[in-house]
């Protein structure tokens, strides 16, 4: 038998033969695989950013895991800084009660007695609120099921993220902070100063922190200037010539006087007296600082976010409602002010703050 070859058959133009209106356009389809229930998802286009339809999962396929270099300088810096804080406020304490109580016994017994307790008070509410935000966790992320489809429900991992650098799903509150090396729930930032994250955890103890340090800096500044003017030496006033000068130049005079007389008699002030110096600057600087915190923080609160929350949120719409209650909710006050004032309630009082809808 011979086997005659035939050409092969030419490919027919099928899309030329129809209409115009029939023709679509195919677009190329992507299997992808959602991290958090494992099912294959088809993308119409390469996107590196995309959402599960089934549990919801956000997965960013150009999030890789990055090397973090250097990261035992910053613990070590955490250590120096609570170590230093630990000594200063050692030192106030101590410091404080060298130089102030003396005077004060000598004036009142009972006076005495008052201001020690009161001391006492506000040294253990410092230190107390102080260990329960540098040493106790700032709040781990809820753990959840994820990566096997018939144990992730639908809409079980909604908005969450997965973490590269713990290698686990991550919260949409959930930051990830490359000093403390794992994720922090409702994470508002990282305090060197107690080397410890500030989260859902122990962010209510560090706002009680800082309103225990600012009592405490306005005691010890009012004490420091009271027990100074019971143990400055006495001021003595030079001759001060008011012969041809303008009353801005008399008033400069006076001024320049008093500082230099100051000068000279904190010249023959005893030891007690310059802790009492000290203690009294550094209160007060503190103290403001601290204040200006405190005052942020409460401003955060106050809208319910957090400092990065906020920051991720800024060119966004805002979500929410800007209420005393939410100052109530993070100290863990779960009732509302109508439940106890029904007929006055505090909305009535303060200004609202939310944005009014336009009808059209």
């Amino acid at each position: 038998m011979t086997l005659i070859s035939q050409p092969a058959p030419e490919a027919i133009p099928i899309m030329a033969e129809l209409p115009q209106e029939h023709i679509t356009s195919i677009k190329e389809e992507y299997d992808v695989q959602c991290w958090g229930c494992g099912l294959h998802l088809l993308l119409p286009s390469n996107s590196p950013l995309f959402k599960c339809g089934w549990c919801g999962a956000l997965t960013n396929q150009n999030a890789r895991k990055r090397d973090v270099k250097y990261i035992w300088l910053r613990r070590w810096r955490d250590r120096i800084f609570v170590f230093i804080l630990l000594i200063f406020m050692l030192f106030v304490i101590c410091g404080g009660v060298w130089a102030v109580h003396p005077v004060l016994f000598s004036t009142g017994y009972f006076t005495g007695i008052f201001h020690s307790i009161l001391t006492f008070i506000l040294s253990v509410a410092t230190v107390y609120t102080y260990s329960s935000a540098a040493f106790k966790c700032a709040g781990t992320p809820p753990l959840i099921v994820w990566g096997s489809y018939p144990a992730v429900g639908k809409g079980g991992l909604e908005n969450y993220t997965f973490c590269h650098l713990c290698s686990k799903p991550k919260s949409p509150r959930t930051h990830h902070c490359r000093t403390c090396r794992q994720c922090i729930l409702d994470m508002d930032h990282h305090c060197p100063f107690i080397g410890n994250c500030v989260g859902a955890n122990n962010h209510p103890h560090f706002i009680a922190l800082l309103i225990s340090v600012i009592i405490s800096t306005t005691y010890v500044s009012i004490m420091a200037v009271y027990v100074s003017f019971q143990i400055w030496p006495p001021i003595t006033f030079g001759p001060i010539s008011n012969s041809n000068g303008h009353i801005t130049e008399l008033a400069l005079r006076y001024i320049q006087e008093l500082i230099m007389c100051f000068i000279r008699s904190a010249v023959f002030l005893e030891p007690r007296g310059l802790v009492l110096v000290y203690l009294f600057i550094s209160s007060v600087s503190l103290g403001v600082g601290l204040f200006i915190l405190l005052w942020q923080q409460l401003c955060y609160i106050y809208k319910g976010k957090t400092f990065l929350s906020d920051l991720s949120s800024q060119g966004n719409e805002e979500v929410g409602e800007k209420d005393c209650q939410n100052i109530l909710r993070f100290f863990g006050w779960p009732y509302s002010f109508s439940r106890y004032l029904p007929f006055w309630s505090i909305s009535r009082l303060l200004p609202s703050f939310q944005k009014k809808r336009h009808t059209k």
